[in-house]
């Protein structure tokens, strides 16, 4: 059964092959990627302070990983936004093989859920792409402020912080059978 587990550095390995897996989606479809940054971005998951998290089945193998910051970046939001108890989430990266099987909104939905289950009110988010942005609204958050720094915009969304009942059926639907990046929309 899958599971949203803190990472550690033993997980390095498996992180760096997501992130490697999906740049290899992204460059398929002329999109940027992380791949010249992937160990690096990797070796995050031994971060000490505990807020990057794994997507992870009981065997150990990461299909998917987030950060979780306990508080809003300070650039972008009105003061009272920064005065909102709320987690923002950065950094969210899935296994392209397993895209038909939604791990990017379980995750999203699993940090819905943890923040509302730690008195949050909000779970934040940025991405630098129209097209993130429309993911995310599939995924109930909503588009918030579109801001530029330094030469690139972002687009910063949020969406309430909430219960979320079904959850375990939600990580029971990651293990079934894995499907295949080039069919799955």
């Amino acid at each position: 059964m899958f599971a949203m587990r803190p990472a550690t550095a033993d997980d390095i390995p498996a992180v760096e092959k997501v992130i490697l897996a999906r740049s290899g989606w992204l460059e398929e479809y002329g999109l940027p990627s992380w791949r010249g940054n992937a160990a690096e971005l990797a070796r995050q998951a031994e971060n000490p302070d505990g807020d990057v998290w794994v997507l992870a089945e009981d065997d150990g193998r990461v299909i998917g990983c987030t950060t979780v910051q306990e508080q809003t970046p300070p650039w972008g939001w009105t003061e009272e936004e920064l005065n909102e108890s709320a987690h923002y989430l950065y950094s969210t990266v899935t296994d392209p093989a397993y895209r038909a099987m939604k791990p990017g909104t379980v995750m999203a939905l699993w940090a819905v859920n943890r923040a509302a289950g730690q008195g949050r009110t909000w779970v934040r988010r940025g991405c630098h792409f129209p097209g993130l942005v429309r993911y995310y609204e599939t995924q109930g958050f909503e588009l918030v402020h579109e801001v530029r720094r330094t030469r690139t915009k972002v687009y910063l969304m949020g969406r309430r912080a909430e219960r979320v009942p079904d959850m375990e059926e939600r990580f029971g639907v990651l293990s079934g059978p894995r499907s295949n990046p080039r069919t799955s929309v």
